[in-house]
């Protein structure tokens, strides 16, 4: 190269630097903008980086400064994905591919070239930000940029382990996966330029940033590649570690995923969740899951080798992915009858409890869907009650369909569980237990007993007695809970409501006599001056809510049972919850006693808009012993008689 040529090279460099400089293109983000003006003059500073590229392949110090320093406003300009088709239209892909090779040397240079590494560092960082559009993907690979980056990630054993040297690396296996993602045709190019054992290399590598660009691009490589799965699965084990490479391969088929278990992958994953990085515990916990899809000897095996505990504390984690990754992984495990037990031993219970307030649909089902699976085991069921695990089911908020369904679920399996052995464990713990977590039993049995139990656990062992203290408790949150435990319970006890069971009024065109006999009583018998009197009443009546009252007073007066129903059942329809107190005052009176427990019943069903009354402390006190006589003379009962 002549003395000519270099100083009219440099000329041309130092022009476009300081046209470059003055624009300040290195100091501010570049503005997207659909001004002509504004994107000639973008389209012209970027083409002065190209061309400075162009300009500046060789070994010369000043050389080497200009093509970072262009390589670096490229990177920074391709951040902008609306500025991306511009570089392209402009020709940085070929002239970025140029630089990521090693210039020649100069005549007698001997020794580390300045900038090395840096300038090819630059160029592969900028390729990868231009893949990520689709398109740009083709158009770089035919540039020829595969060959060069597949040598850059060799450089690690011809260089210290410099920062420098690790950074050209990891960019490098950067831009493979971006080159490789969603396209079969460059991850087959890939394969064959020999990328694969180099990443799987760098997979043991001293830096950690490192080790994840090529677990990265190996899993990108992986998926939905045969080729390049059987490739990475030839592996010495000992380089199958990182998880997000492994995960892939368990995803692509039975064979596969058989074959990496073999290789003793299990362990290591294992081993991850424990540590300090929660990207490699998120990726572990992940895989742990796939593992145990559906294979049960896996999914006692992960169980085995102690990956339950570190789980369960990762449910404790400020990381709402990690903790979805192992509320996941924990599901799946709960699928398996043996595992059961060991996680809620090991205290799984509670923190998959508290994720069911999570704001994330997906971590909230991971949570249900683990506690479907544990309440399978009917030693679970009163460990799940005794902390509150049915209120929690009951009360949540749930995000999605399907987690609602599944929490559905969840309660129709514990109400088939509580039998046996189960129901025992709860009985005892209702009469030995603390306060609070004997009224949490007695909760939740109201709402999941069998029937042929609901006398021996509300009236034999004093269940009712509990929910009735709810009832008459200074804590709202407990009022609330104990009305509803205590109306499920009546609706379940009686076969229909005393408002249905009133007979109905006959229509007109089917009318039938209605007799009834009222006898007075003995000083009217024999009297000698008083005949005896017989009230023969016939025909039918039709009761509006207008003439209800006046008619319940008369029925009442004359013991006409039949209209007396009828006139309860329908001012028993007119209930509300301001006059409800009036309801029943107005049964007390006239010894109304459907209409009583038609009160009864709605004061229950509707105490969450009662309470807010100032008189509904007072009315629901006057009315305890009545409600303890209801379920009581209910609960007494022949179950036979009882339609659930």
């Amino acid at each position: 190269m002549d003395r000519r040529t270099i100083t009219t090279r440099k000329s041309l460099k130092r022009k476009l630097e300081q046209d470059f400089e003055h624009e300040n293109l290195d100091r501010r983000k570049i503005p997207a903008t659909d001004s002509y003006e504004s994107h000639q003059k973008l389209t012209r500073l970027i083409q002065s980086q190209v061309d400075i590229l162009n300009c500046t392949f060789s070994s010369l110090e000043a050389d080497r400064a200009a093509a970072k320093r262009a390589t670096s406003a490229l990177s920074q300009s391709a951040k902008n994905e609306e500025i991306v088709d511009i570089i392209v239209d402009c020709g940085a892909v070929p002239a970025l591919v140029m630089h990521l090779q090693t210039p020649p040397p100069l005549r007698g240079e001997n020794g580390p070239k300045l900038y090395e590494h840096e300038v090819e560092k630059g160029s592969a960082f900028a390729l990868g930000l231009l893949a990520v559009k689709p398109e740009h993907q083709q158009i770089i690979v035919d540039a020829g940029a595969l060959t060069h980056l597949v040598e850059l990630l060799k450089r690690h054993k011809s260089a210290d382990n410099s920062r420098a040297v690790n950074g050209v690396v990891r960019r490098a296996a950067d831009a493979i996966t971006n080159l490789a993602h969603e396209n079969s045709g460059i991850k087959t190019r890939v394969r064959i330029e020999g990328a694969i054992p180099s990443l799987v290399e760098l997979l043991e590598h001293a830096d950690i940033k490192v080790q994840r660009a090529a677990a990265g691009a190996l899993r990108t490589l992986a998926f939905k590649n045969d080729e390049n799965k059987n490739q990475v699965e030839g592996i010495p084990a000992t380089f199958i570690h990182m998880v997000g490479v492994i995960g892939n391969l368990v995803h692509s088929s039975p064979h596969i995923k058989k074959a990496v278990l073999l290789a003793g992958a299990l362990q290591p994953v294992i081993g991850l969740l424990s540590s300090s990085c929660s990207e490699s515990q998120r990726e572990a916990a992940l895989l742990l899951g796939q593992f145990a899809a559906a294979d049960s000897d896996c999914k006692v095996h992960i169980v085995q080798r102690g990956a339950v505990k570190p789980l369960i504390d990762m449910l404790e984690s400020s990381d709402v992915q990690l903790k979805e990754m192992s509320a996941f992984a924990l599901g799946r495990l709960a699928q398996e009858t043996h595992n059961q037990a060991g996680i809620a031993h090991n205290g799984g219970i509670i923190p998959l409890l508290r994720l069911l307030d999570s704001k994330s649909g997906p971590l909230q089902h991971n949570a249900a869907f683990t506690l479907y699976g544990l309440v399978d085991n009917e030693d679970n069921v009163a460990d799940l009650i005794k902390v509150g695990g049915f209120q929690e089911l009951q009360d949540g908020e749930f995000i999605v369909q399907q987690t609602k369904d599944c929490v559905a679920k969840t309660m129709k399996r514990l109400e088939e569980k509580i039998r046996g052995r189960a129901l025992n464990h709860l009985l005892y713990l209702m009469r030995v237990a603390e306060r609070n977590i004997q009224r949490r039993v007695a909760l939740a049995l109201a709402h999941l007993c069998a029937p042929d139990d609901r006398k021996a656990i509300f009236l034999d062992k004093n269940g009712l007695d509990l929910l009735l203290g709810l009832l008459e408790s200074g804590n709202l949150k407990q009022q609330c809970d104990g009305s509803v435990a205590l109306y499920k319970l009546a609706t379940k006890v009686t076969s229909v409501s005393p408002v249905d069971a009133a007979p109905l009024s006959p229509t007109p065109q089917a009318i039938r006599p209605c007799w009834a006999q009222v006898y007075l009583g003995e000083q009217y018998v024999n009297n000698p001056t008083l005949a005896d009197v017989t009230f023969l009443v016939e025909g039918s009546v039709e009761v509006n809510i207008d003439i209800a009252q006046d008619l319940l007073r008369a029925a009442d007066q004359y013991l006409l049972d039949g209209l007396k129903r009828l006139c309860e059942c329908t001012i028993a329809q007119d209930i509300t919850v301001e006059n409800v107190s009036l309801m029943y005052e107005l049964s007390e009176g006239f010894n109304a006693m459907s209409l009583r427990d038609a009160c009864i019943l709605f004061i229950l069903e509707q105490f969450d808009k009662l309470c807010t009354k100032p008189w509904s402390s007072s009315l629901i006190q006057r009315i305890m012993p009545e409600i303890r006589n209801y379920f009581e003379k209910a609960l007494s009962k022949p179950t036979k008689l009882i339609l659930d």
